[in-house]
């Protein structure tokens, strides 16, 4: 048996929603990583950018377990004196829900250099409509 490895032009990329609704961000999160990296494909090779485009709708409704609505925070730090920013994730769910989402996938992303173009393939809405029907997405329901 041989063992096929794909190149940059032999990718072949189809389009998934992903529903948030009532489902924890995590595991939302996970599975689209898995998409976006490829890693449900049968012919995946790690070194070569081989995933689909997903997109996540209802990132508003997605829930959070246990006590992470308070107990969790988003921080970023400007690099200055003083400079820490925190945002609790009761706030940050409720101003800017896709924001938490593309969080969560892209810390489950590689920290490479093709993290970045998967990025890129992920389109995340706060509500049940998105404006990527000309691309015929399939839902995906496994």
């Amino acid at each position: 048996m041989s063992t096929t490895m794909l190149n940059k032009d032999a990718v072949v990329r189809k389009w998934y929603v992903l529903d948030a609704a009532g489902k924890p961000l995590g595991k939302t999160a996970a599975l689209a990583a898995d998409l976006l990296r490829g890693k449900l494909k049968v012919d995946y090779t790690p070194h070569v950018d081989c995933g689909d485009f997903v997109v996540i709708v209802n990132a508003g409704e997605a829930v959070l377990t246990g006590k992470k609505l308070e107990q969790k925070y988003y921080r970023t730090h400007s690099g200055y004196p003083g400079g820490l920013k925190e945002v609790q994730y009761k706030r940050l769910m409720a101003e800017k829900p896709e924001l938490a989402m593309r969080l969560a996938v892209k810390g489950m992303l590689q920290k490479n250099s093709i993290a970045k173009w998967q990025l890129r393939r992920l389109k995340v809405y706060a509500g049940a409509e998105h404006k990527h029907e000309a691309q015929k997405p399939e839902a995906w329901d496994r």
